[in-house]
């Protein structure tokens, strides 16, 4: 079975990406591989470019395929903010309670039909020798006015999808990972990882 590396050390979305691709290849986590990895600093001005910066970077460390993510909040109401800046939305040495009261203290008094949203995932795969391919998914909804759910993580509480009625936070883990942008891109990604898988 070929193995993936995912550039990752957040251990919930490392989750989330291992039960999307389950069976088709094997998951390393950046802890679980024998080698001094650094820290892949997200400085790009896009999701691609981040992403692709992580997948090349421990791609031609390692030699193995790596598959790395860089996905956000893209709030209208904000101008597409945080955008990029999603996870330090509040500073750099911040939480995600943080982020999150940041958000919606910036949306008071916008009303519901302004406070549309949508999450954004970008997915890079490389190899050794550099960029294979860019897979990109998104999801829309609206942000609520309070947080709603245990579930999921980051903004999750506050994206709420209008179609269910129920924020990502409230939703099964099965369901979440079917149609969030993340599950979408790695939809992608695991055709193609398939194909590669086929043609040798």
């Amino acid at each position: 079975m070929k193995t993936v590396v995912i550039a990752t050390r957040n251990e919930k979305k490392l989750a989330e990406i291992r039960a999307i691709l389950a069976g088709s290849v094997r998951v390393l986590g950046l802890s679980e591989v024998e080698q001094d990895l650094p820290e892949v600093e997200e400085d790009g001005e896009t999701f691609s470019d981040n992403a692709i910066k992580k997948a090349v970077t421990i791609a031609r460390i390692t030699g193995l395929l790596t598959l790395a993510d860089d996905s956000g909040l893209v709030v209208d109401a904000l101008g597409g903010e945080p955008g990029v800046r999603s996870a330090r939305f509040a500073g750099e040495e911040t939480t995600t309670g943080k982020n999150n009261a940041l958000l919606l203290e910036r949306l008071q008094g916008v009303p519901e039909a302004r406070r549309t949203a949508r999450f954004v995932c970008v997915i890079a795969l490389a190899d050794g020798t550099g960029l294979l391919e860019t897979f990109e998914g998104t999801c829309e909804g609206i942000i609520t006015l309070s947080p709603r759910g245990s579930g999921g993580f980051g903004y999750d509480p506050l994206f709420f999808l209008p179609e269910r009625a129920v924020t990502f936070a409230e939703l099964e883990p099965l369901e979440k990972n079917r149609i969030s942008h993340r599950g979408r891109a790695l939809e992608q990604a695991a055709r193609h990882l398939h194909q590669r898988v086929a043609t040798g």
